[in-house]
């Protein structure tokens, strides 16, 4: 169905699958939700096809029983240790005689700038355009139109490895559905938590998922840094199994009932159930030792957050702080303990921009879902558009993908 768009969040805690509908007004409903472990994932990478397209099929399976439609195509988010981004420019003569800018123009320099040496593993996922410079006049967003003999393009590139881009279109087409386009996650959540006043001010994203903390940097409304941080939620939890000597299933509990990233927020007469290893008795501890577990480890994350946002130089633009969001946010005590060590406002930032299951949909946890569905709804319109040049995502290779998997599955 044409107005049905379906977002993939594949994370490695939990996969998640979020139904959109344009509906007559040309409004975004959110009608289906479904969620299952994910089962096949180490650090946001697929490490296991058959167990990570099992948790894609119970996902999606989910979300289609609550909306009452079926899902042929899906976009879905990709993030990981692998991704990799960087800044370059290009540049064009204007040779017509009318000196008349053209969309053939802006094409031609986007693709004078991508054109770099990339390492034989790694591929062009994003090519997001920054500002264009005509002649002398820079900081120009859209040039078509515009008179000059010189048109210049600074853009961001956002590269990523073959075989995750791989791995992930295998897991989809193997759960028997097609790929719309894959999507840098935190540019998904970017599309749902963030408003378009503090993209234009200066913006810092964080999401925090389980396996991964991705950054994302908005100046004038365009993306200037990305950077993803190895570190996530499931550490936290691998952090409390350890200190409070319970199993991991149970510490994930713990941490999302009990757990709190800031000591100072917990009072000294709360206890926290524990239970113990090899079926050994429940025993109770203060929730400050957990939070003293928990804020270490969260300071860690945090920390190399702020290193992130020195690394893109721009520390000094970002007027509108940080909005942190994904399901790690959720903690107690995250934005305080982030604006302690930040030094700028800081928000926990939910889906938005959507009408429908808004009450099921509001959670971090659901920005990166939400988001793809916000991304396709923009883009369902534009055909071919793994192949339209000036997107810069990889088209050769997902032609040659889709290809493959319709003569093979």
């Amino acid at each position: 169905m044409e107005n049905i768009i379906t977002g993939l969040d594949i994370g490695t805690t939990k996969i998640c699958a979020i139904i959109g509908r344009l509906n007559e007004f040309g409004k975004l409903e959110i009608i289906g939700v479904g969620t299952a472990p994910s089962r096949g994932l180490k650090k946001g990478i697929v490490v296991n096809i058959e167990r990570t397209m099992h948790s894609i099929t119970k996902a999606i399976e989910e979300a289609e029983l609550m909306a009452g439609v079926e899902v042929e195509s899906v976009y879905t988010g990709i993030a990981g240790a692998h991704i990799n981004s960087l800044t370059n420019r290009g540049i064009v003569a204007i040779s017509r005689p009318s000196r008349e800018i053209k969309q053939s123009d802006v094409e031609r320099v986007i693709e004078s700038a991508k054109a770099i040496a990339l390492p034989p593993d790694q591929e062009i996922i994003h090519v997001i355009p920054q500002e264009f410079i005509v002649d002398d006049q820079d900081g120009v967003k859209d040039p078509v139109g515009m008179s000059g003999l010189r048109l210049e393009a600074i853009v961001h590139i956002i590269t990523g490895s073959i075989t995750s881009i791989e791995n992930i279109i295998k897991s989809v087409h193997r759960a028997g559905y097609e790929v719309d386009d894959i999507v840098l996650q935190p540019l998904a959540s970017a599309e749902s938590v963030l408003t378009e006043e503090e993209k234009e001010l200066g913006v810092v994203l964080v999401d925090m998922g389980g396996g991964t903390t991705d950054v994302i940097i908005f100046i004038k409304g365009s993306v200037w840094h990305t950077g993803v941080i190895p570190l996530g939620g499931e550490y936290i939890t691998s952090d409390i199994a350890i200190g409070l000597r319970t199993p991991q299933k149970n510490a994930e509990e713990i941490k999302k009932r009990w757990g709190c990233t800031y000591v100072p927020l917990v009072k000294d007469n709360e206890q926290v159930e524990v239970p113990g290893l090899g079926g050994r008795g429940i025993r109770k501890v203060p929730r400050k030792f957990l939070a003293e577990i928990i804020q270490p480890r969260m300071e860690e994350i945090l920390t190399l957050v702020i290193r992130e946002i020195k690394k893109s130089g721009v520390e000094d633009l970002i007027p509108a702080g940080v909005v942190l969001t994904g399901g790690t946010s959720l903690l107690e005590g995250t934005s305080e303990l982030a604006e302690k060590l930040l030094g700028v406002p800081v928000r926990i930032g939910y889906p938005q921009k959507v009408e429908g299951l808004t009450d099921r949909i509001s959670n971090p946890m659901y920005s990166t879902g939400v988001g793809l569905v916000i991304y396709g709804s923009k883009h369902k319109s534009e055909k071919e558009l793994f192949h339209t040049k000036e997107k810069g995502l990889f088209a050769n290779i997902f032609k040659k993908l889709t290809n493959w998997f319709k003569e093979n599955f």
